[in-house]
This record gives structure tokens, C-alpha cells and sequence, in this order.
């Protein structure tokens, strides 16, 4: 299984890289030069109960984020399918929920993030499992591909 997932990454890290490349319809002016993004919500942060993920841009289209939050933390890399980074974007992103003792999972898998023109975000993807911790309930057994999902709000700077 873990053969597969990992053709299953390198097939949607080449997916997006593609869909990125093909996106050249007309450029809207992105408004003053935005170096990043502040996202702050439930489940941000890596999946964290309360969180903030951190974008830098580092092309037109692309961007690298960073989260921390109560209980865990995470990754993601980002392709916009607009021109700016106040659209929409896939993400190919790593959670690991829990510190020490309550570490529960590491999850990594596509999300779709909805960013809306303002501020409302949303996301919604599948996350293979990792890895799982101790304080994962002993008596369950850890499913293989979870939902990951988050709901915040979002600030340029």
C-alpha cells in the first residue's frame, strides 16, 4: 500500500504542477504586492482544534505553507488556479495531530482549499495515514485514507 501512495503523490504533485503551467487566461491585477498569507480557524495548523497556517508565495502561482496550533502541526505545498494568491488552490499537505504523549496520527494527502475573494477558507481533501501515536485508542483500528478538513479565515500581508 504504501508503494501505491506514494504513485498516488507523485501523480498529483505532477498534477499540479500541470494544472498551474496551464492556467494562463487574463491576468486581473492582484491588487498591492502580497508576500503571504495568515490563515487562522478550527482544524488549521496541521489539523490542530485551533490553529494558524502561514503561506509564503514563492511564484506566481505557487506557495509553501507552514501551521501550528493546540496539539499538532503541519506542511503543505500550494498551486493557485487563479493568477493571485486570494484564489483558490490544491495543496499537497502533511498534518501531524498530537505532541508526545497525545500524539494521535501524521496524515499527508490533496485538499482542495476554497479561498474566497475577502476572507472566508475552507478546505476539503484525503489524507493517507502515516504513522500513528500513542495516544491513538488502542481498542480502534487507524483507517488507512481519512478526510482532512478545516474552515477559518484568511489575512493578506
Amino acid at each position: 500500500m504504501l508503494c501505491s501512495m506514494r504513485s498516488v503523490f507523485v501523480s498529483l504533485a505532477l498534477l499540479m504542477l500541470a494544472t498551474g503551467a496551464a492556467q494562463d487566461g487574463e491576468v486581473r491585477n492582484p491588487g498591492p504586492s502580497t508576500i503571504g498569507f495568515i490563515t487562522l480557524g478550527v482544524l488549521q495548523g496541521g489539523g490542530s482544534l485551533v490553529g494558524a497556517d502561514f503561506e509564503g508565495v514563492i511564484a506566481r502561482r505557487f506557495g509553501v505553507q507552514g501551521g501550528i496550533g493546540i496539539f499538532g502541526f503541519g506542511g503543505g505545498l500550494n498551486v493557485h488556479l487563479g493568477p493571485d494568491g486570494r484564489s483558490s488552490f490544491i495543496s499537497l499537505q502533511y498534518w501531524h495531530q498530537g505532541w508526545e504523549r497525545n500524539y494521535t496520527q501524521s496524515l499527508a494527502g490533496p485538499n482542495f482549499v476554497y479561498r474566497s475573494r475577502k476572507w472566508f477558507t475552507c478546505q476539503l481533501g484525503l489524507g493517507s495515514a502515516i504513522d500513528k501515536g500513542p495516544a491513538w485508542p488502542k481498542d480502534t483500528e487507524q483507517p488507512g485514507i481519512q478526510l482532512m478538513y478545516a474552515i477559518g479565515a484568511y489575512f493578506p500581508w
